[in-house]
C-alpha cells in the first residue's frame, strides 16, 4: 500500500455558505465584473458584481414568496448558460438545495433521479424539457412548481418577490452553514442506475478556494489583462459546477456557452478572449485536429508536422529541466520553436481566443504527447483528477512542476491511498457526505473516511498519479489474462480519423476492438486524397481506410504484451450516441449497453 499527502494551504470554512460571497464583493467592489453575458444578438456584456448580487437576491426573494424553502431540492434541467449560475446562488442564498439534470436526460431518468431526491419545484431550459418532465409528473408527488427560462421565468419570479424585504432573504442565508447540503449531483451511471452525490457547502468551498490558491497564476489577474475563462462544461457535470465555484469565489470574470460542438465554442472563444479554460480533452484533440486539417487544407501540412514535433521536443525538454533532469531546450530547438512561434503556435492560440495560456484537464486521460504539444504551444494544460464524490479535482499537476502523462499530486489538503489491489482510494474535506437514501452504497464506498474510487492507479517517488483504468472495466480472456482497456483505447482514439474504440474480449480467446470514425477528419481525409464523398457505409469497406485504423491499432499494441493486444477490429458505420444510451452525458462509454447494441458485431470478431 502506498499513500502520498499534500499538505493544506488553509482550513476548511468555518461559516457561511456559498451565495455569502456573493454579496460580500458586491459591498467591496461593486462596480468589477463578475461575469460576462451573451444577448440574444450575439454580443457579449459585462455584469457587475453590484448587478449580479441584485439579481440573485431578486430571484432569491420570488422563489421565497413562490413557496421554496430552507432545505427544499429543486432541480435544475437545462444547457450550461447564465441563468443557471443566478438560479443556483439565489437557492443557495435560501438554503435550498439544487439537483441538478443533464438537458438530454430521458423520461425515466428524469422520473428516477427526481422521485429520488423528492423534488419540490424544477426549472427546465425550454419546452421539450417541459414536455418530458409532463409525461412523468404523475411519479413525483412532492413537485408543486415548474417555471421554464425560455418563457419568462426569471422576469416572472422578479415579480412574484418584489413585496418581500431583502431581510428574508438574508435570514436564510444566514442559516446556511459548511455542513449544510449545496447539491446533489447523480453519477453518469455508466455502471448501473445514478447514484445521488450528497455534497456540501463546505465541499465546494473547500475545493474552489484550495485549487484558486494553489493555481494561482492560472486565476489570477495581471496589469493589463484580467482573469476570464468561458465556460462551456455541463453545469449538471461537477467539473463544470466547480468551475462556476471557483470563479465567483475567485473573482474571475467567466462567460456561458451552452454547446460543447467546435463550430459553436470556437467563435465564442474569439469573442470573448479567456485567459485559460477548463475542459476535458476531447476539446484539445477537436482543437489540435482542426488546426491539422486547416493547415493541410492549406498545404503546409508538413510545416505542421515538424511545428508539432518541435513543440514536443521543447515542452519535454523544459519538463526535464524542472525536474533536473536535463538542460532545457538547446539553442538550435530554441530557434525553430520561435520560428514556429509566429508560423504555427500563434494561430492555435488566436483561434482560443489570443489571450489563453493555461489551461486545466479532466473528466478522462490526456495523452502524453498532446499535453506537451499544447505547452510547447504556449497553452499550459494542467491535467487533473477527480469524481463527482471528490467535488471535483483531487489531484492535478502543479503549476511549473508538470509531469505529462500523470493527473499529478494530491490537491492541497487531499490523501490519495493505493490499495494492495491497485484502487485508489481519497480523503480530504472536498469527499462528499454519501449517497442520498442509499446507506449500503454509502458504507461500500466510504471506509473509514476513504473514498473507495474505483480507478486504478500508481504513485510515483513524487506523489504524481498516473491512471490505468477501472476495477470494473478489468477484462479476462479465456486464458485467464487480465487486460486493462483504458491504455489500448486511448491511443486508438489518439488517431485523426478515429472517433471512439471499445476493447472488448471478457471470456474470449483474445481481445478485439470496435472502432468508430470522425466523420469531419473523414471527409476532409478523402478531399485531400482527391476521392469524391462516401456514405458511411461504404467508408467502412474502404481498404485505405482500413489500413490507416489498423495503423493506429498496430500502434496501440505496442504498449503492451502480446497476450493483450488488439488482434482484429471492426470499423462501425455510426458512431456511440447518448441519444442511443451509448454514452453517458460527460461522454465516457456505457461498455453493457455497447456490447449488447453491438452483440452481433463482437460475436463476429471472434469466428473462426
Amino acid at each position: 500500500m502506498r499513500e502520498f499527502t499534500s499538505p493544506p494551504l488553509s482550513r476548511a470554512p468555518a461559516a457561511g455558505g456559498l451565495a455569502d460571497v456573493v454579496f460580500r464583493y458586491a459591498e467591496e467592489e461593486p462596480r468589477r465584473v463578475a461575469l460576462g453575458r451573451k444577448g440574444d444578438d450575439g454580443q457579449w456584456r459585462d455584469v457587475t458584481c453590484a448587478e449580479f448580487r441584485d439579481e440573485v437576491l431578486a430571484l432569491a426573494k420570488g422563489l421565497l414568496a413562490s413557496g421554496i424553502r430552507f432545505g427544499d431540492r429543486v432541480a435544475i434541467m437545462s444547457r450550461t448558460r447564465y441563468e443557471w449560475t443566478l438560479f443556483d446562488f439565489a437557492l443557495w442564498s435560501v438554503g435550498a438545495q439544487v439537483v441538478p439534470v443533464y438537458p438530454t436526460s430521458s423520461a425515466e431518468q428524469c422520473s428516477w433521479m427526481l422521485h429520488d431526491a423528492e423534488v419540490t419545484a424544477a426549472i427546465v431550459e425550454h419546452e421539450d424539457h417541459a414536455m418530458t418532465l409532463a409525461t412523468v409528473i404523475g411519479r413525483l408527488p412532492r413537485m408543486r412548481r415548474l417555471w421554464q427560462l425560455d418563457a419568462g421565468a426569471v422576469r416572472e419570479l422578479y415579480d412574484a418577490g418584489a413585496h418581500l424585504e431583502d431581510d428574508v432573504v438574508h435570514r436564510h442565508r444566514r442559516a446556511v452553514t459548511p455542513d449544510s447540503v449545496a447539491t446533489v449531483i447523480y453519477t453518469s451511471g455508466t455502471t448501473g442506475r445514478p447514484k445521488g452525490c450528497v455534497l456540501t457547502h463546505g465541499n465546494f468551498m473547500y475545493e474552489a478556494d484550495t485549487v484558486v490558491e494553489r493555481w494561482e497564476p492560472v486565476f489570477r489577474s495581471t496589469r493589463g489583462e484580467e482573469a476570464s475563462t468561458l465556460l462551456f462544461l455541463p453545469l449538471a457535470h461537477v467539473f463544470g459546477r466547480m468551475v462556476e465555484v471557483a470563479a465567483i469565489r475567485g473573482r474571475v470574470k467567466f462567460g456561458h456557452q451552452p454547446q460543447l460542438d467546435a463550430a459553436a465554442l470556437m467563435p465564442d472563444l474569439a469573442a470573448f478572449r479567456p485567459t485559460f479554460i477548463l475542459a476535458v480533452p476531447y476539446v484539445f484533440e477537436k482543437v489540435f485536429h482542426a488546426a491539422r486539417r486547416k493547415a493541410e487544407r492549406e498545404g503546409r501540412g508538413g510545416l505542421f508536422e515538424k511545428a508539432v514535433d518541435v513543440a514536443v521536443r521543447y515542452a519535454d525538454a523544459v519538463e526535464a529541466k524542472a525536474w533536473g533532469a536535463g538542460p532545457g531546450p538547446s539553442a538550435s530547438l530554441r530557434m525553430r520553436h520561435q520560428f514556429f512561434e509566429k508560423l504555427v503556435y500563434s494561430r492555435i492560440r488566436s483561434a482560443m481566443g489570443g489571450r489563453i495560456r493555461h489551461a486545466m484537464s479532466g473528466g478522462s486521460a490526456m495523452d502524453r504527447r498532446l499535453g506537451l504539444f499544447f505547452a510547447g504551444a504556449g497553452v499550459h494544460v494542467h491535467e487533473g483528477y477527480g469524481l463527482t464524490e471528490s467535488t471535483a479535482a483531487a489531484t492535478a499537476n502543479p503549476p511549473g512542476r508538470t509531469r505529462y502523462g500523470t493527473v499529478g499530486r494530491p490537491i492541497p489538503g487531499v490523501s490519495v491511498r493505493i490499495a494492495d489491489d491497485g484502487e485508489i482510494l481519497l480523503h480530504g474535506e472536498n469527499v462528499f457526505q454519501g449517497y442520498l437514501n442509499d446507506p449500503e452504497a454509502t458504507h461500500g464506498t466510504l471506509r473509514d473516511g476513504w473514498l473507495t474510487t474505483g480507478d486504478l492507479g500508481f504513485l510515483d517517488e513524487d506523489g504524481y498519479l498516473t491512471i490505468t483504468g477501472r476495477k470494473k472495466e478489468i477484462l479476462v480472456t479465456s486464458s485467464g489474462k487480465s487486460v486493462s482497456p483504458a491504455v489500448l483505447e486511448e491511443r486508438v482514439r489518439g488517431h485523426p480519423l478515429v472517433s471512439q474504440c471499445i476493447v472488448v474480449g471478457n471470456d474470449r480467446p483474445y481481445v478485439a476492438a470496435l472502432v468508430t470514425l470522425d466523420q469531419e477528419a473523414v471527409e476532409h481525409w478523402l478531399v485531400m486524397r482527391g476521392e469524391p464523398r462516401l456514405p458511411p457505409a461504404g467508408l467502412v469497406r474502404d481498404a485505405d481506410l482500413e489500413a490507416e485504423v489498423r495503423r493506429a491499432v498496430v500502434t496501440a499494441n505496442t504498449l503492451v504484451s502480446l497476450a493483450e493486444s488488439i488482434r482484429t477490429f471492426r470499423i462501425l458505420a455510426q458512431p456511440f450516441t447518448e441519444e442511443h444510451g451509448l454514452l453517458t452525458p460527460s461522454l465516457k462509454l456505457k461498455r453493457k449497453a455497447i456490447e449488447k447494441a453491438y452483440a452481433r458485431e463482437i460475436e463476429a470478431l471472434y469466428r473462426a
